[in-house]
């Protein structure tokens, strides 16, 4: 039999070959993250019917005599690092891989072992897992750690069940800063009104429940700045004011005012035994009032000096004195102060239910020069103690930030507003939030998930993993557009590696498309095409030649 004839058939086998991966190649045009594959020939082997010889003093050397048998598929290669174009969806869960130095591959798993992917197409299954959209296999990644919410460990890969029910909801957080902002005008006849300028503002307990508290806001002398503030209501969601009620339910032998939650209460002690002592009645001026207090005892009364007031009490009567006639106080410095009482059995009661704070303005510049006290610009609102169980209040203490407000002439209009929180940066810190449900999933190019929550909250809820090999070429096809690890391709670590670590990332709304290239698939078709036609044509030749072989026995 002649060679050519065996040449001939093995040169239609690799041909066909070469046509079933460009078929493969064209078929899968539409196939996300698929790669193309290309097809190489290798001759078989030679028959040497001479070996070659060397030269001699006399005579040449001659080459070995050599006749091939043939060609064969000598390698399949994909072009697995060669990326495809992208191409946009839209769906947040749809992600493409863009390398910066290496391939890099998704991890999935089949339910007995992790495979690799570039397809991105990714969904929600039925039990909270990322998982891929045409297989079901789950995809891998890292768990986010359970004492710091903010940080991933990156230990070795499982499923990321991110809409497992915890994830479903963010968890409520107390109010614990809040702030006034704005302008206030001393020309605002609000300040001079019984109920004075009342601004509020919203605030959470750690159980996510609202509540208003309200302050008010009266003028004590605008030409000195100086401004009143006070917490007159806190309502509940139901419009029940918390802070009456935590007045009137005081224990027995316990009283209770406004100023235990916000302000100062002046206190002074009972049972005088001294013939003369002095009592400061007020912490919030710079020389606060003393009152000169002096017991005398008689037959039938007892007398008090106060400042040089001389009270007589006989039997149970008292004698009622204002504050600002016994200590020169103002009425207007100290609102709360109904009056001071004497009474026979050796005490000295002054009437409070609460003092308020408050706040002094730079009057050439209009600035915020302290709230409370010199030095302060923040005052303390005792919100705790309004709590159901003060031993595990649901409310926190608030700290209120006033070096926001301004003192300036704005046509007798004042802007100041309170609102809960303080500005830090682009956002708010301490501001509470109530129980808030996922509203939504976003994935970053980092391949970290956040789950966003209807009180504003965005929450840390894994990261997805990435492989890289040394030689991704030698990864194997399994199919379903995943890939499995060879001998030659190395070994998968078990851990992965966070995709930015070389500059990579991960670009969500989009897909990785085929690198199929058609021109080139259709080239190569035409050539494998005729080369398929040549070969048949030497089979062809080949019998011909038999034939006429077998002809000259005729």
């Amino acid at each position: 039999m002649m060679r050519s004839l065996f040449s001939g058939v093995a040169g239609l086998k690799t041909h066909q070959t070469k046509m079933d991966v460009i078929g493969n190649n064209i078929a899968n045009v539409n196939t996300v993250a698929f790669k193309s594959s290309a097809t190489t020939f290798s001759d078989i082997m030679y028959q040497t019917t001479q070996q070659a010889s060397g030269a001699t003093a006399t005579r040449g050397g001659t080459n070995a005599k050599q006749i091939g048998l043939g060609v064969t598929n000598g390698a399949t290669k994909v072009s697995i690092t060669s990326a495809g174009a992208a191409q946009s969806t839209g769906d947040a869960l749809d992600i493409r891989l863009t390398d910066a130095n290496s391939t890099n591959f998704f991890i999935v798993n089949n339910g007995s072992k992790n495979l690799f992917t570039r397809a991105g197409s990714f969904y929600i299954d039925g039990m909270g897992n990322l998982a891929m959209t045409t297989t079901g296999y789950l995809v891998m990644g890292w768990q986010v750690d359970p004492e710091n919410n903010a940080n991933i460990i990156k230990d070795t890969v499982s499923a990321l069940r991110i809409m497992k029910t915890e994830n479903l909801t963010s968890a409520p957080e107390a109010t614990t800063k809040a702030y006034f902002h704005g302008v206030i005008d001393k020309n605002d006849s609000q300040f001079n009104s019984t109920n004075g300028y009342v601004r509020s503002f919203t605030l959470y307990d750690n159980l996510g429940y609202s509540y208003t508290a309200k302050f008010s806001i009266k003028k004590v002398d605008g030409t000195k700045g100086d401004y009143s503030i006070e917490l007159t209501n806190i309502y509940d969601a139901d419009n029940n004011d918390k802070l009456a009620e935590y007045i009137a339910n005081a224990p027995e032998g316990e009283t209770r005012s406004k100023a235990d939650v916000f302000g100062q209460s002046i206190t002074v002690p009972t049972d005088y035994d001294a013939t003369a002592q002095n009592y400061k009645f007020s912490q919030n001026d710079e020389t606060p009032p003393v009152v000169s207090l002096t017991v005398g005892e008689g037959a039938d009364a007892k007398t008090y000096t106060l400042n040089g007031t001389t009270f007589v009490n006989n039997a149970d009567s008292s004698d009622t004195k204002s504050l600002s006639e016994v200590c020169g106080v103002a009425a207007d410095k100290i609102d709360s102060v109904t009056g001071v009482t004497v009474k026979d059995d050796n005490t000295l009661t002054v009437n409070i239910t609460t003092i308020g704070e408050y706040i002094n303005f730079d009057t050439s510049e209009g600035f915020l020069n302290y709230a409370g006290a010199p030095g302060s610009k923040t005052l303390l609102m005792k919100s705790f103690k309004l709590g159901p169980n003060e031993d595990d209040p649901a409310l926190s203490d608030i700290e209120i930030d006033f070096s926001r407000l301004l003192n300036y002439d704005n046509g007798g209009t004042s802007t100041a507003v309170a609102d809960r929180g303080w500005p830090d940066g682009n956002s708010l810190i301490g501001e509470g939030k109530k129980l808030g449900t996922m509203t939504g999933l976003s994935i970053q190019t980092d391949g970290k998930i956040y789950g966003s929550y209807s009180n504003g909250n965005t929450v840390l809820l894994g990261q997805i993993a990435v492989a890289q090999f040394a030689n991704a070429s030698g990864l194997e096809e399994k199919g379903d557009n995943c890939y499995d690890t060879t001998l030659n391709s190395g070994e998968f670590d078990g851990i992965g590696m966070d995709i930015s670590a070389d500059g990579s990332s991960m670009n969500t709304g989009q897909l990785e498309m085929a690198n199929v290239d058609l021109s080139s698939e259709f080239t190569d078709m035409i050539t494998t095409q005729r080369g398929f036609q040549a070969n048949s044509r030497i089979i062809t030749v080949s019998d011909t030649m038999l034939e006429e072989l077998i002809n000259l026995k005729r």
